[in-house]
């Protein structure tokens, strides 16, 4: 049977998006190799922008449309930049003013745009445990699309931000194997070797899957190690074989064996692990009326991946992420989304 369990084939469209990108790109070359969308602003001056974004601040009405056009077009780095020139210009912190300027959503796109990427990390964990009951499926999005050193640095900043620790959070919030799975990914150690294909422990990983769904009792253990301590690489070749051997998906392997948040933990798993960009892709087609969620993928992808993101949205709706934005939201907030995702992709 065809498995899902290869390399997504982006380039070509990747090419075409790059095409799209404004035309002052070409001429710095810290904006290529990289898949974000949100790239060094050329000619940057910090003071310049904190003086614009102190009278933006203090017009009346506040000009918000300023504020949006300069942090949105501006990366992370530069971002901070900004906020330490209009310290030292104003004796006053920048998010604080920022907060009394917007409200509701855009203040909360404002002031993520302000963290740092493992600051923003720490954040969307901690919004996922909030309140009555935790969001397991936020979670697991966040948990699931980060890198180890990612994690590391986001269970610091965790730390640093709420005064608490990530794992005893997690601990508390969770339970039984779904805990475990939680713990074992925010700890993921990739322990296979990335040099050389290492064939032999292929074979012994589907053996042990197979083997866990195979007994009267279903054992998770073998399905938790697996998944979080090898590399992307290698467990697209394990999840491979273990569909031709079962000849069946793994999702449907991992639903008929397994329940309630330990079979949504492996199945977000199975599902990220060939294509992260086709996953979030997933998630904002399904969930692209929910600022919160649109704008968490956004901010902490644009960066990153999200021209590959931008593709596979492009690839499963027929539709291109920019002009969905364009269609679903309306003002700032629209502008600011917009920013983000950068151009269309025709």
């Amino acid at each position: 049977m065809a498995s899902c369990y290869s390399v997504t084939p982006i380039m070509e469209a990747l090419q075409k998006s790059m095409q799209n990108t404004p035309p002052k790109a070409s001429s710095h070359a810290m904006w290529w190799g990289t898949l974000g969308t949100v790239r060094p602003f050329p000619n940057f001056n910090s003071e310049k922008d904190a003086r614009d974004i102190q009278t933006a601040l203090e017009s009346k009405d506040s000009d918000v449309n300023t504020l949006v056009r300069i942090l949105t077009n501006r990366n992370n780095a530069q971002r901070q930049s900004i906020a330490e020139s209009y310290r030292n210009l104003t004796q006053k912190e920048l998010c604080p003013a920022l907060k009394k300027a917007v409200s509701g959503g855009l203040e909360q796109l404002m002031l993520g745009l302000m963290m740092t990427p493992s600051q923003f990390d720490a954040h969307r964990l901690r919004q996922t445990m909030e309140g009555i009951g935790t969001d397991e499926e936020s979670l697991l999005a966040v948990l699931c699309t980060k890198s180890p050193q990612q994690l590391k640095d986001a269970t610091i900043a965790y730390k640093q931000e709420f005064g608490r620790y990530l794992e005893n959070d997690l601990i508390s919030e969770t339970s039984k194997d779904f805990t475990k799975l939680v713990l074992a990914i925010l700890k993921k150690e990739e322990l296979n070797s990335k040099e050389m294909v290492d064939y032999q422990l292929i074979d012994q990983d589907v053996k042990a899957l197979n083997d866990a769904v195979n007994g009267k009792k279903k054992d998770p253990a073998p399905w938790i190690q697996v998944l979080t301590m090898r590399d992307s690489n290698h467990l697209n070749r394990v999840l491979s074989r273990l569909e031709d051997l079962r000849g069946e998906t793994v999702d449907k392997t991992v639903q008929s064996h397994f329940s309630g948040d330990l079979r949504l933990g492996f199945r977000t798993l199975v599902v990220s692990i060939p294509s992260i960009p086709l996953f979030l892709a997933q998630r904002l087609h399904s969930n692209i009326k929910k600022g919160s969620l649109v704008q968490g993928i956004l901010i902490s992808h644009s960066e990153e991946d999200l021209l590959c993101v931008r593709i596979e949205y492009r690839r499963l709706t027929n539709t291109s992420l920019y002009s969905t934005l364009q269609k679903e939201y309306k003002g700032e907030m629209q502008q600011a989304l917009l920013a983000l995702c950068r151009s269309e992709d025709l």
